[in-house]
């Protein structure tokens, strides 16, 4: 048992020596800037973290501005201020006064806080009225000394505070700016805490023969002369954040701090007392409306407008500009809708006349097209039929299986001439080709057969070989005829028509009709041994463009068209052997294949 009580007694007393310190921060308002507020009030801060244990006080300075942020986000949790600030504060958070301080160059007055009004010694000025429209410095409006204090005294005189200056510059802290502006002449006085002025000569900075207070005034038991009158000095006060025991002990350290311990003489303070009555700023503060935290915010904005004027006239400037190129951007706009709108009515217009054009193109190139492939049957027929009346002038016997034949292919032919025309209607009333499964071997072989009188004429021999293995297609039948029978019509042109020197004997003409069979698809050649291309294949496949002394230019192009009905493919080459010659390539879908043709 003597042993539990041992390791628990030694837990405690490592538990206490290891305890950290409750850190806690004071706010000191720092009139002469932090370094100077630091120095001054870190000894306070040693004699604190003596007399109160288990904590660390450490010194958080700042302007009021500084402090009121410092409050509100909980970083400070005591405030070394004057009673101007402390009631500011404590309508925004629960503070209390924990003591009020006794000011040591008083002979410990606890009413120490006053303004000074300090102009030049050469100046025209005697008093306060004198400086109606005239401008003035200060340390920052919330400062009770440097400011407010000479506000209420301007409001016992009836003087309007809000219209009187020209104007105010408040230059914030530290304090010394004040009166080197009244000596460079930017300011014609300044508005100063008590005893800023003996201060600044004290240290050397200014001379006191140069300065002038105006509505002196000199308490008994003060060194500072004062415009105002004196308000209480600063306090120590504590938010409710802080524990009561707490600011219970500080209270009774602050209390119990000597005149002349070293804190005490560093923080230029005589001791602390109880907190006095602070009716006379509350006073002040009620004269001056200062309790009433909404701000006139006509009045802020009018100040805002003066103290950035020029960042305003350029606004100004800039939102005319803006609005007058607003106003000319809209006046273009508005004239460009106008021509844009006559430009549309006018394309209107000839987007009409272009159809009409298109309309009787179009009819046009039905009527030549009916003419050139009607031409081909009717020839044939022609053919034929001039072939039975040679022989039958010349009493030559025709048996029953001649003439039979003849008649067939002369109706045949007949029949062809009638599809052309009712193919060439369905152009023109814009009907569609009609597909339907075709061999292609036997549209070949017909093809042939077609022209075979006009290939014998000519003397023109005609091969044809198969690559691959057959299979239908899916195609107009009349229509795909026509391609074939009009590129082996122009190979049977072109091979008649190469003219060849006297000298040397003609080369038979020759055209070979090539299919190769591929997996989706099957390409036919037609292959001759004529001139080849005289000119590119683009300007061959245009409408009405020709070669020929009798031609329409219709053929190729037709040709080019139906292909493109069928989603193949159609190209002219000239041969890449050691022959002259055409080469025309037709590339065909086969039945089903969804494949897109590879030409």
């Amino acid at each position: 048992m003597l042993r539990i009580i041992v390791c628990f007694l030694l837990l405690s007393f490592i538990s206490s020596a290891w305890a950290k310190p409750q850190e806690l921060h004071v706010g000191v308002l720092a009139n002469w800037g932090d370094q100077q507020a630091i120095a001054r009030w870190t000894p306070m801060m040693d004699y604190l973290n003596e007399q109160v244990p288990d904590t660390h006080f450490n010194v958080y300075p700042g302007n009021f501005v500084a402090l009121n942020q410092a409050m509100e986000s909980g970083e400070i949790q005591f405030i070394i201020t004057n009673p101007g600030q402390y009631l500011y504060l404590s309508n925004q958070f629960p503070l209390s006064w924990l003591a009020t301080m006794r000011s040591r160059r008083h002979n410990g007055a606890t009413s120490a806080i006053g303004s000074a009004v300090i102009v030049k010694a050469d100046s025209e000025y005697r008093t306060l009225y004198d400086l109606k429209n005239k401008s003035v410095a200060a340390s920052d409006p919330h400062a009770l000394g440097g400011y407010q204090a000479t506000i209420g005294l301007m409001h016992k005189l009836g003087m309007d505070s809000k219209n009187y200056f020209k104007e105010i510059h408040f230059l914030g802290f530290p304090l010394d700016p004040l009166l080197y502006q009244v000596r460079d002449g930017n300011v014609d006085a300044a508005i100063t805490p008590l005893c800023t002025f003996e201060d600044m000569v004290a240290r050397g900075l200014i001379k006191a023969e140069e300065y002038r207070i105006l509505n002196p005034s000199k308490p008994k038991g003060f060194d500072c002369q004062c415009s105002t009158h004196l308000y209480p000095n600063w306090s120590f006060a504590a938010n409710e954040s802080v524990d009561n025991e707490l600011s219970k002990a500080i209270t009774q350290a602050l209390m119990k701090l000597p005149s002349e311990h070293p804190a005490a003489i560093t923080a230029q303070l005589k001791g602390w007392t109880s907190p006095i009555s602070q009716l006379a700023v509350i006073q002040l503060f009620s004269e001056l409306h200062v309790e009433n935290s909404d701000v006139n915010r006509w009045d802020t904005l009018l100040k805002w407008l003066k103290d950035n004027r020029h960042w305003g006239i350029l606004a100004v400037f800039l939102f005319v500009v803006a609005t007058v190129y607003h106003l000319w951007i809209e006046y273009r706009f508005h004239q460009k809708s106008e021509s844009l709108v006559a430009s549309e009515r006018q394309l209107k217009q000839q987007e009409i006349a272009l159809e009409k054009l298109q309309s009787a193109a179009m009819i046009g190139e039905i009527g030549a097209g009916l003419a050139h492939e009607i031409n081909q049957p009717i020839a044939a027929i022609t053919s034929y039929s001039e072939g039975a009346l040679m022989r039958l002038e010349n009493k030559h016997q025709m048996d029953k299986d001649t003439a039979i034949e003849l008649l067939g292919k002369i109706h045949q032919q007949s029949t062809r001439a009638g599809e052309v025309v009712h193919r060439i209607r369905g152009l023109l009333k814009r009907k569609e080709a009609v597909m339907v499964d075709v061999n292609i071997l036997t549209l070949v072989d017909e093809s042939i057969s077609l022209l075979k009188l006009e290939l014998a004429r000519n003397d023109i021999r005609i091969d044809t070989n198969t690559q691959g293995e057959p299979f239908f297609i899916t195609a107009d039948r009349v229509g795909l005829m026509q391609v074939l029978i009009n590129l082996i019509k122009n190979s049977i042109d072109a091979i008649s028509e190469q003219t060849q020197p006297v000298q040397s004997k003609p080369a038979q003409g020759k055209i070979v009709i090539s299919m190769h069979f591929k997996e989706h698809q099957v390409d036919v050649q037609i292959i001759d041994n004529g001139p080849g291309l005289p000119q590119n294949s683009d300007a061959l496949m245009a409408t009405f463009f020709t070669t020929k002394e009798n031609g329409l230019g219709l053929g190729l192009a037709i040709c080019n068209e139906v292909m493109k009905e069928h989603e193949g493919t159609f190209r002219l080459d000239n041969r890449e052997d050691e022959i002259t010659g055409c080469v025309a390539t037709l590339g065909l879908k086969k039945r089903g294949s969804q494949q897109k043709v590879v030409s």
